[in-house]
């Protein structure tokens, strides 16, 4: 296990190049299993949860190279068997293996997944719609049994915009008898390229980027060339922790028409910036920032995955913002980080907190609890007075790409060590 050892305050400038979309990179990835011949897939970021689902792929026995960013697999020698176990149960995205091990094999059997503890993520959706396409399902406790000789398609409605949810039903789908329609589909940009790596395969998908989206089942899929959209998510960090700092930086890979919650709260905030491309932004020094209220929403509102490291903005700005997270009901551990670093935050419940700015920010140790609070308190250790060391850091390298590389570029003054060095 490593630290960052981190020294701030320090305004970020420089130049930034976003990796590929983490949460487009797991699903095309699994999804990749059902084409036949081979596939190639650029842009994928080298991070832990790529490189473990690589290993589940590897491990059902499809031959795959990663190297470069780029991604092969030759699916002609899978063999018709179950995941490892202790390979799945700590991947949150192995969720996305059922369907297209259910439709190559037949039948699938997977242990409830891992991830992130930011609250319960049932998959009663993903098991319900399978059911209505033909599966029987058995549930033993500590996993899952599912068989079916053909998927058939049908009408689905989901409780709510579950993404993998969406992602596994069209994974499912492309290949079922006759067409299925999903409705309350998650409209992502990440879920739309899953269906436009699809389509381009051979698949018939419409309604991409909408709530309904239907799809025609084919006989065969085809390996082809892919490269997947940048990462919404990291995009959207690295410009909120340029505006944190008050700092200068470009973005390379911040696609405008992925981020126009995230630009309203900008907008609102007075941070300044400018576009030089539809996939390209600079982030200006901003004097005097605003509070802003944030409430997450399914795509096109603002993301989930974004609330935390917003809310360190939410520290620099005058007055009092507040935070409704609407998604999960564990998003907001991160907030007693930042109050022992001298923010004022107030949480309410669950799902509600209030941060009152601006405050100077204080470092010390402190400890990230899932994935986006890892990538928060980096940005707070940069803004913060003092030295920062931030344990648990291998959560972070689930879904960044050598971040803090990516940061001393910019100028931070960021190093990653050992326990065994600072003990």
């Amino acid at each position: 296990m490593d630290q960052l050892v981190i020294k701030g305050p320090t305004k970020l400038n420089g130049q930034v190049k976003i990796s590929g979309s983490k949460n487009a990179a797991l699903p095309i990835i699994a999804a990749s299993i059902l084409l036949n011949g081979k596939t190639t897939i650029k842009n994928i970021p080298e991070i832990k949860d790529v490189i473990s689902l690589i290993k589940i792929v590897e491990d059902l026995g499809a031959k795959c190279s990663f190297k470069n960013n780029i991604f092969k697999i030759d699916t002609s020698k899978l063999k018709n068997k179950n995941p490892d176990p202790e390979l799945i149960k700590h991947l949150r995205a192995s969720i996305l293996l059922i369907a297209p091990l259910l439709v190559k094999n037949g039948e699938v059997r997977i242990p409830h997944p891992g991830g992130c503890l930011i609250g319960a993520r049932p998959i009663d959706v993903h098991l319900e719609a399978f059911k209505r396409m033909g599966a029987k399902i058995k549930n033993g406790g500590k996993d899952y049994y599912l068989k079916a000789d053909k998927l058939s398609g049908v009408n689905v409605t989901t409780d709510f915009f579950s993404v993998t949810g969406t992602e596994n039903v069209i994974i499912a789908a492309v290949l079922s008898k006759g067409q299925t329609k999903i409705s309350l589909a998650a409209a992502e940009p990440h879920v739309q390229d899953l269906c436009n790596f699809l389509n381009k395969a051979g698949a018939k998908i419409k309604g991409i980027g909408t709530h309904n989206i239907i799809i025609d089942g084919v006989n065969k899929l085809s390996g082809i060339e892919y490269e997947i959209i940048p990462d919404q998510i990291e995009s959207g960090t690295f410009a909120i922790a340029a505006a944190a700092t008050k700092g200068r930086v470009e973005i390379d890979g911040f696609v405008k028409a992925h981020h126009e919650s995230l630009l309203s709260k900008f907008d609102r905030a007075n941070i300044k910036y400018e576009f030089l491309s539809d996939h390209k932004i600079k982030i200006l020094p901003t004097n005097h920032i605003k509070a802003i209220r944030i409430r997450t929403e399914v795509y096109p509102g603002f993301p989930t995955d974004l609330q935390a490291p917003i809310a360190v903005l939410a520290t620099q700005a005058s007055g009092t913002s507040e935070i409704y997270e609407t998604i999960f009901e564990g998003r907001l551990g991160y907030i007693n980080e930042l109050s022992k670093m001298g923010a004022n935050c107030v949480v309410r419940d669950a799902h509600q907190a209030s941060i009152t700015g601006s405050t100077p920010l204080y470092g010390t140790r402190i400890t990230s609890f899932d994935l986006r609070a890892g990538a928060t308190l980096v940005i707070a250790a940069i803004i913060a007075t003092g030295e920062s060391r931030l344990d648990q850091i291998e959560i972070i390298d689930r879904g960044y790409e050598r971040i803090e590389e990516k940061l001393k570029k910019l100028g931070a003054n960021i190093r990653r060590v050992s326990l065994k060095e600072v003990e």
